[in-house]
This record gives C-alpha cells, structure tokens and sequence, in this order.
C-alpha cells in the first residue's frame, strides 16, 4: 500500500525553495505558552479545591472529636460526682457539726473582740446553750478578762451565742452556717446529677 500524500494548498516556495510550514513559529510559541497557563492554572485550581476539601474534612474531624471529648468529660465528671457524693454528704452531716462546736468559742471571741474595745465598761453577756457553756466561758475569760454574765437558754442550739454589751447585741449561729452549707451540698449534687 503506497504512503498517504496530503496535498499542499500553499503554492509560493520560500525564498530558498524550501517548502513553507503551514503555521508560524510564533503562532507554535504562542500556543505552547497558553496551554502551559492553562495546564498551570489548572493545576492550581486542583490544588486549591484539594486543600479546601482537606480543611473540611479536618474542620469535621476536629469537631467531631471534641464532642466527642465534651460527652467523655461530662461523663466522667457525672461519674465522679457520683461517686464522692456519699462521701460529702457524710462529711457535711457528721464532721462539719463537729468542725462547728469545735470552733463556735473562737467564733465567739473574734465577735466579741471589737465590741469589748469599743464598750468596756458596759457588762459583757453570753446567752448560749447549758452544753457549750464550758468552752466559751474558758476561752473568752482567759482572752478577755472582762466580767461577764452567762445566761444558759436550752432552747438555743449548741452552735448559736447572743453576745450583749449594754444594748449592743450580736449573734454567733454556727448551726444555721452549718444547715446552709448542708443544704447547699445536697442542692450542688441534686442539680450534677
């Protein structure tokens, strides 16, 4: 089978008699350098979209795993809320009444201390439960030194004292400190539950 002939429709020889190219070396450069643009754009565009679409995925990673994480926390914190919740209320109805007594003469003097600067000469009174009288009555003489007059009500709890200067009154009321910081507790863990 003879070669395939394609007809020249060019008919003027360059000058040296050589056959003319059908289409100008610029016009080959131009094109080579639009296609590599166009390649080079393309390219870009790819990799802009490629990096776009990893940033996704990993902003939905991202937050997927921190709810993820949240869950575990507030699971974690439940559990362990659970877990020391005997403990605490333990402590607070049994040691905090105990913490309470122990410290209610201390209280008492660091109440009455401003008071005996201020009215001296005026008799000092304690009203306060028959079962706290010892205590108090040591601690405040041996600081203090004042005269004082101690008034037993059975009806006041062991943690609440009246001090009385002449017609300045105040209450020391360690039980009801106690009873709010109980009650606060039990709400604390009835809210976390």
């Amino acid at each position: 089978m003879p070669a395939l002939r394609l007809e020249i429709f060019d008919t003027a020889p360059a000058p040296d008699g050589s056959p003319l190219p059908l289409v100008e070396a610029t016009a080959v450069e131009e094109a080579k350098v639009a296609a590599f643009e166009q390649g080079y754009s393309a390219g870009w565009d790819d990799a802009a979209a490629a990096q776009q679409g990893d940033q996704g995925r990993i902003r939905a990673d991202l937050a997927r795993n921190l709810q993820s994480l949240s869950f575990t926390f507030q699971d974690a914190r439940s559990h362990v809320l659970q877990a020391i919740r005997p403990l605490i209320l333990e402590m607070t109805s049994r040691v905090l009444p105990e913490v309470a007594r122990e410290a209610l003469a201390p209280t008492v003097l660091d109440a009455l201390m401003p008071l005996a600067d201020e009215l001296s000469e005026a008799p000092l009174t304690l009203v306060l439960n028959p079962a706290v009288r010892p205590q108090v009555e040591e601690l405040v003489t041996q600081a203090t030194g004042l005269p004082m007059v101690i008034e037993e009500e059975p009806s006041l709890s062991e943690g609440q004292v009246y001090i009385r200067f002449g017609p300045a009154e105040t209450k020391v009321d360690l039980t009801q400190v106690t009873d709010d910081i109980t009650s606060a507790v039990r709400t604390f863990f009835t809210l976390n539950s």
